[in-house]
């Protein structure tokens, strides 16, 4: 290339570049530069530049210039990236990996723990109709909501079933892999030795003239007598101990996964009745006795084993005085039950949280009450009604509102037949507020009161709907009065009675107490208590468990004196290890006392051998550490 073609040459370069950078500039398509040489030109040029000799490089160089350019990617033409997913089992596999993954499963845990607060806080109809409807009388702002979440029966509604059916699956898939890795754990032998045993955090080691066998046999009976499983390979013991760890990890798992087991089959092949039996009253196994029976899928009104019981007395005492004063010290049901229709009796107890167990069902007692004793005659003196009545408390002193409904026999003034309603509160030890009203001072019946108004008209009973015995429909009704302007109302006391405005009277004769009653069949109840007992156990074990592995090498070198290696590893944080390494390194004294040279003799005369049995755990190095 001769120095008349280099001015050119840069030309064409730099004209090049400012087209790159021109049509960088420039997104639009834009009228060629007059001063900038052309395609053709340039094609024309390389032509004529081929011909002259020498000039090879500049035309290679010439040629880049012209492809060189800014032009920014996304302007230069690129084929269409295919976009690729992982499609519909690639989703499914992820979903099943996140369902399956420990996080997963503690946090349905907690949401099933947390769902299960509902129902300790709201009342369950399984545990206490009557709870139940004395809270919706009190809250019936929140009753259509609670009814829709299913709050008066959680433990069977759809959330809290699909919470644990989740926790299930999830359970399941945790413990199927973990279980066969940890069978193939246990067929398989330990670790063999690593090469650089020094390297390992707890290290040990000495020179003896024992024999290198000697040495190995003896120290896989020291690691046997500790219940380290062992194994012989290249001159080496290996062994490995605390498979309790994980076994108690599986078996926490395990159990979990039984007791959810225990609930399923509880549900389905379980069900349970309540019902409330006042003193001297009898009840037989019968679903038509019941005031409320839930059955299951399995469990129907043909299932019900046949027996029955007598409420002979209940036994209720409460503290007196003190801040404690009206709790209960006391609280159990006196009972006489049989099997089958002309079983023995046999008397049993049933008290706060000991069921009575009758033919494999359980009799819990749930609730207790008051029942005033009345008789209501009509205008000619005929006794048209004449039993107890069971009042539903409100509060912890049995402050209870009472229904009497009276069906048939009485006659107006005017000739005609209708029906008599009371309604009002029972008081255990009465006492009348002057801004509350009659209320219960004492949940014991010291001074008992009942306070009632009555009415007079259609009950309701004869539609065929459904109506609780313990409320009281006015709508078609009218209340009884003295005279135009005053209602009638009465304040009875055990004996004591009053005249209705319409002829006839009413007296409350005596009192009685009741008490509620859920029978239930729970076949996983004794499964679930089994399956909490061994979960319980696997967390000790998982926790407290440590797994740890010792090595012993032995090798003899060409002088004929036998190097001892001892290692330890622990697969997580603990001190035993060390304790373990030592005492093995102690034992193995025995059978192969360390070697000392004689520059290492003291001038006293000691015996050397006692200071070479001195090993303990401090002469433990940590090697590992310092490299």
């Amino acid at each position: 290339m001769t120095t008349t073609d280099q001015p050119d040459d840069a030309a064409r370069a730099a004209a090049a570049e400012r087209a790159a950078a021109a049509e960088a500039d420039s997104p639009e398509q834009s009228e060629p530069d007059p001063d900038l040489p052309d395609a053709a030109d340039e094609a024309a040029a390389h032509e004529a530049a081929a011909d002259e000799p020498g000039d090879g490089d500049e035309r290679d160089e010439l040629s880049a210039a012209g492809r060189l350019s800014s032009a920014p990617l996304a302007e230069q033409e690129q084929p269409e990236a295919e976009v690729v997913g992982i499609g519909v089992l690639g989703w499914t596999r992820w979903a099943w990996r996140q369902l399956t993954s420990m996080r997963v499963a503690l946090i349905l845990l907690f949401l099933l723990s947390l769902a299960a607060v509902p129902g300790s806080l709201v009342p369950q109809t399984a545990a206490s109709p009557a709870k139940v409807e004395a809270w919706q009388q009190a809250h019936k702002f929140w009753v259509p909501l609670f009814d829709k979440l299913g709050m008066f029966h959680v433990y069977s509604s759809f959330w809290f079933s699909a919470i644990y059916i989740l926790l299930f699956i999830s359970l399941v898939g945790c413990i199927i892999p973990r279980t066969w890795q940890f069978v193939g754990v246990l067929r398989a032998r330990p670790p063999a030795a690593p090469r650089h045993l020094v390297r390992l955090p707890v290290y040990a080691t000495w020179r003896s003239s024992a024999d290198a066998d000697a040495v190995l046999t003896a120290a896989q009976g020291a690691l046997r007598k500790r219940r380290f499983r062992t194994s012989t390979a290249g001159g080496a013991i290996s062994s490995e101990k605390g498979y309790l760890r994980e076994f108690g990890n599986l078996l926490f798992h395990i159990s979990l996964v039984a007791m959810l087991i225990a609930f399923a089959v509880t549900k389905l092949a379980g069900g349970q009745g309540t019902v409330i039996v006042v003193e001297g009253g009898s009840f037989s196994n019968n679903v038509t006795q019941y005031d409320d029976f839930e059955p299951s899928t399995l469990y129907t009104a043909d299932s019900l084993p046949p027996f029955g019981f007598t409420l002979d007395g209940f036994d209720a005492s409460f503290q007196t005085s003190g801040s404690a004063r009206g709790q209960a010290i006391t609280f159990a049901a006196k009972l006489s039950y049989w099997l089958g229709s002309g079983g023995k009796q046999t008397s049993g107890t049933a008290s706060v949280n000991h069921p009575l167990q009758v033919d494999g069902d359980n009799i819990y007692l749930t609730a207790h009450g008051f029942a005033p004793v009345m008789k209501v005659t009509n205008a000619k003196g005929e006794v048209i009604f004449d039993g107890a009545t069971p009042c539903l408390p409100q509060d912890a002193n049995v402050t209870s509102l009472c229904t009497i409904k009276v069906t048939d026999g009485y006659v107006g003034k005017d000739g005609k037949k209708t029906q008599l309603g009371f309604t009002g509160i029972f008081a255990p030890t009465a006492e009348i507020d002057p801004v509350l009203g009659p209320r219960s001072t004492f949940p014991a019946a010291t001074d008992p009161g009942l306070f009632i108004t009555g009415y007079q008209g259609d009950l309701g009973m004869d539609t065929g709907n459904a109506q609780s015995v313990y409320q009281l429909d006015t709508g078609a009704m009218k209340q009884l009065k003295l005279d135009k302007t005053n209602p009638w109302k009465a304040q009875l006391h055990s004996g004591q009675g009053m005249k209705l405005p319409d002829g006839g009277t009413i007296t409350m004769t005596g009192l009685k107490q009741w008490a509620n009653f859920t029978v239930a069949h729970n076949p996983g109840t004794g499964s679930a208590l089994v399956s909490s007992a061994l979960a319980i156990l696997g967390l000790i074990g998982s926790l407290f468990v440590q797994r740890r592995r010792i090595w012993v090498r032995a090798v003899t070198g060409p002088d004929g004196v036998t190097t001892v290696e001892l290692a330890g590893l622990a697969r997580s944080e603990s001190s035993r290890i060390a304790e373990e390494l030592a005492e093995v390194a102690l034992v193995l004294q025995d059978t192969a006392p360390a070697d000392r040279d004689d520059g290492d003799r003291d001038d006293s005369g000691d015996d050397p051998s006692a200071a070479d049995r001195e090993l303990t755990a401090t002469s433990l190095s940590g090697a590992g550490e310092a490299e």
